[in-house]
């Protein structure tokens, strides 16, 4: 089967299990995850999905995630989107109203209109009550302004290194210049974009976001005194260009308020760009670009001075804070960081969290030999943990059966406890773009010591965390009763595990939409464990 006809048969596989095309809202797909706003809930079925061969693990949330994995889930999309539209075109939209959704197919049909609404309600209502914190909705905003930049960062990323290691050779003096320019020109002018972004999420013109948000990397802001300084181009970075989109926002919507529709669409741009502009160039550019400092030098001093203990700590909080959704907060750190230094110090430590899972997913394997399911989970999953897209031993092995889950985070710790050390004896390792993680991360890798010293470095805590999630869960994961229960030749039920006082894998928390487990893509709300377990 070519490519093309293998991707669209996934798409079509995947429409009828999520209520067909009138039930799917909007489309939309980050690093590895399918994201479908879906009219009815009710009428997914969640375990044929998990069936499916490309399916790796649903999660939940604002939008429902089907999680295909990377390059995969952008071929798979464009088909999906095409199929809906073809649906759309044969099949009237679903009657509007609250509580209503599309009409479902008589063979799944609910017993009544009442039953399906108050499944809906109830649907509804457990999602708010763990996912709609002000807290998660903001940093599930941050994560919707930076995650649509990670591609170019990847690309423009993965170019600069293949520039610097031609550089360094002496190889091709007469191409680096031009892979400089590609590699640099995103960095540039990435302050355009997050206001572009921030402007469409916050609810204002995208364009005039990205309009206020270029003033900062133009560079006739260098003929400007500010605070009795001069300022520079950029200064301020990703986080000005946040703040000025955000300001245009709400001078925007005041304008539409105030401004006679008849002079609306000349009057309400001019103050929007004038008024922003102003408190930009004379407050937030100076403000953001003291923040930008202050994060870079606390990162260095981090890990110059804290060096195995700064990892040992983020290596192996890093997993609990994206079940909770905390590791959205990062991603505007990283992307300054990159933006500061060229690469961020902080990616290739937290990375060591998806070593410890892989570690202990194969433990997992050896101490349930007559557990085939699991080792199936375990053995399907275990090259996308390799390449850092955790999700499925995450939602599908450790976090199921509770303890392993535990010990995978130790093997995080101790691999991310190496990478400081040589942080703080001076081999600084750094990633000059965020998403990727696992093996996936070598071609970002970049350091202060030579490519060489710096693979070297982030190879070793790898293996470390691999050796040490595999000790810590193979002697420390199971309990006597756990081992017992689980170690059978027939697939355990759910309520085994809830027996036993771990996290049951129909309601694995993880935090909200953004970056992956491995912290590229936006997790989601109540995860469900693959098929399997």
């Amino acid at each position: 089967m070519a490519p093309e006809d293998k991707n669209r048969a996934t798409a079509a596989a995947i429409l009828p299990l999520v209520g067909g095309a009138a039930n799917v809202a909007s489309i939309a797909h980050c690093m590895t995850r399918l994201r479908l706003g879906l009219h009815d809930r009710s009428l997914v079925d969640d375990e044929a999905l998990k069936a499916l061969p490309a399916v790796m693990g649903v999660v939940e949330d604002d939008t429902y995630q089907i999680v295909l994995g990377p390059g995969t889930v952008a071929r798979v999309t464009p088909q999906f989107e095409q199929l809906v539209e073809e649906g759309r075109a044969t099949a009237p939209e679903p009657a509007a109203g609250p509580g209503a959704g599309p009409a479902p197919a008589p063979d799944s049909a609910p017993a009544s209109a009442e039953e399906l609404a108050a499944q809906g309600a109830a649907i509804k209502a457990r999602r708010k009550a763990k996912n709609a914190t002000p807290f998660k909705l903001f940093l599930r905003r941050i994560a919707n302004i930076f995650v649509p930049l990670i591609p170019a960062l990847i690309g423009c990323g993965i170019i600069a290194g293949l520039n610097g290691l031609l550089v360094n050779l002496g190889w091709l003096p007469g191409v680096t210049p031009a892979l400089a320019a590609m590699a640099s020109g995103f960095m540039a002018l990435i302050a355009v974009f997050v206001g572009h972004n921030t402007a469409k999420e916050f609810g204002g013109t995208p364009i005039l976001g990205g309009a206020v948000a270029a003033i900062i990397v133009f560079p006739g802001v260098a003929n400007i005194d500010a605070f009795g300084q001069t300022l520079s181009p950029g200064q301020g970075g990703v986080l000005g260009a946040l703040g000025a989109a955000v300001l245009a926002v709400y001078v925007e919507k005041w304008c539409r308020r105030w401004v006679p529709e008849a002079l609306d669409v000349l009057v309400t741009p001019t103050l929007t760009v004038l008024i922003s502009g102003l408190v930009t160039i004379f407050g937030l550019m100076y403000v953001a670009g003291e923040v930008s400092s202050a994060i870079g030098t606390f990162a260095d001093w981090l890990l110059s001075n804290g060096g195995a203990g700064a990892g040992f700590v983020l290596g192996g909080l890093f997993l609990p804070l994206v079940m909770l959704g905390l590791h959205q907060a990062l991603i505007p750190i990283h992307t300054t960081l990159i933006e500061q230094q060229g690469y961020t110090v902080l990616l290739p430590i937290l990375a060591m969290a998806g070593a410890g899972q892989v570690g202990a997913a194969v433990a997992v394997y050896f101490r349930l030999p007559r557990n085939e399911s699991i080792r199936r989970t375990v053995k399907s999953a275990l090259p996308a943990g390799l390449l850092g897209v955790g999700e499925p031993l995450i939602y599908g092995v450790s976090l199921p059966l509770g303890r392993p889950f535990v010990t995978a985070c130790v093997g995080g710790a101790f691999g991310a406890g190496f990478v400081g050390l040589f942080n703080q004896l001076g081999d600084t390792v750094g990633s000059t773009a965020i998403g990727p993680s696992g093996w996936a991360l070598f071609p970002l890798l970049d350091g202060n010591h030579g490519l060489g010293s710096t693979i070297a470095i982030y190879a070793g805590g790898l293996l470390i965390g691999y050796v040490a999630g595999f000790v810590a869960t193979y002697f420390f994961g199971f309990g006597k009763d756990l081992l017992a229960e689980f170690n059978v030749s027939q697939e355990p039920a759910p309520s085994t595990v809830a027996a036993h006082g771990n996290t049951p894998a129909a309601t694995a928390p993880a935090g909200p939409a953004g970056p992956d487990s491995d912290g590229t893509d936006p997790g989601a709300s109540p995860a469900k464990a693959p098929a399997g377990v």
